[in-house]
């Protein structure tokens, strides 16, 4: 019987030991988690007024630490899961033509991808938001959820030649490893927080092709002005590198419209900041999913999402940050039902196009209605 203990424990070490190994390796190795930041690097990002103590902060206190109760129940609410977390049937959504968009020259436009992403047409140019366009937010399809759609409206070899790639931050749904190798060799520009160019850098992007930038930065795209601006957030790919880039928003301005894009971001006064500087906006991309009380900080609650289009002087609100990809407790489509009556009150229009569906900027109107309530 000893001999018997001895060999299982014997096994089990080993195992262990080989599970380890292979995530440090894992880890370590593989590209997707990103690049190493030098000194010079950290020169730059401490002369930047954002980072102290070896990370960058936000503007207000943003605690973003659960207890060993909160994160036991919430361990076991994402174990236990939830029937209506995920659509029972794929999303809706609107096929994209290559050429149309190649040949576009008509009024300032968007299309939606789902979640964060975007295909941006403005005074000529061809812009991407945060094109997190593959199958699963992780550094592997393996550890993370897969999108509700096995298909996009266009697929990333069928884009043509993008002027500009815009990133609000490094976390996995909103900078994608694959998607990033696909658009590089048809990407003029990558535009990115500071610390986020390291990542790229070393995903063949060359470094020429990098703009970084600190809170407040500003630079022109031809015609197009674009800012970077504060939200309170965080980042980070690995296990130990929170915080370690910067994360923010965005002001695009043409000389036709005037558009916001929040990337991710818990409530705060940095929206009316943003607002009596660069407003009032023709459109905001808002985010609205992926929420819970407990990280209520870092992530909005739909609620607080309309409240932030009020703030920013937003003349109509797009709710993002959610129908591709489920990465919180709540329903799938809880975000839209609950953003819905809460713009409502505060008398600001919401405009919720189909996932594929162009939509005009300066009078963002749909050409469908409730497509959500389709799919359950």
């Amino acid at each position: 019987m000893k001999k018997i203990l001895k060999m299982t424990l014997y096994v089990f070490l080993s195992l262990l030991a080989i599970i380890t190994l292979t995530a440090i390796l894992f880890i370590n190795l593989h590209p997707a988690f990103g690049g190493k930041h030098d000194k010079d690097d950290i020169a730059r990002y401490e002369a930047s007024g954002n980072y102290e103590g070896g990370i960058f902060q936000n503007q207000i206190e943003t605690n973003m630490d659960m207890g060993f109760t909160d994160m036991r129940k919430t361990i076991y609410s994402f174990i236990k899961g939830s029937p209506r977390r995920n659509p029972s049937k794929p999303i809706p959504f609107l096929d994209a033509d290559s050429t149309s968009i190649a040949n576009y020259e008509g009024e300032d436009r968007l299309m939606w991808f789902g979640h964060s992403s975007f295909i941006l047409q403005m005074d000529g140019k061809t812009i991407l938001l945060d094109p997190m366009l593959g199958p699963s937010p992780a550094p592997h399809p393996w550890l993370g959820g897969k999108r509700y759609n096995k298909q996009l409206p266009i697929e990333l070899d069928k884009l043509p030649q993008i002027d500009a790639v815009i990133i609000s931050h490094d976390h996995y749904d909103h900078l994608d490893y694959p998607s990033i190798k696909k658009l590089r060799g048809k990407t003029s520009h990558f535009y990115v927080p500071l610390g986020v160019g390291t990542h790229i850098e070393k995903w063949g992007v060359p470094k020429e092709n990098i703009t970084e930038f600190n809170w407040w930065d500003e630079h022109s795209i031809g015609t197009i002005e674009i800012a970077f601006t504060p939200s309170r957030h965080f980042s980070g790919r690995g296990l130990t590198d929170r915080s370690r880039t910067l994360w923010g928003s965005w002001v695009i301005k043409s000389t036709q419209n005037n558009l916001f894009f929040s990337g991710d971001s818990g409530y705060g006064p940095h929206f009316k900041k943003i607002g009596q500087k660069y407003g009032p906006f023709d459109l905001g991309l808002m985010e609205c999913g992926q929420y819970n009380e407990k990280w209520a900080a870092i992530h909005m609650m739909p609620e607080e999402t309309a409240l932030a289009g009020v703030d920013i002087q937003a003349n109509s609100v797009m709710p993002i940050h959610w129908g591709a990809f489920t990465l919180a407790l709540h329903d799938w489509d809880d975000p839209i039902m609950r953003v819905i009556p809460a713009a409502k009150d505060l008398e600001i229009p919401l405009v919720v196009p189909q996932i594929g569906e162009f939509i005009s900027i300066s009078e963002p109107k749909t050409s469908s209605s409730d497509w959500w309530t389709s799919v359950d």
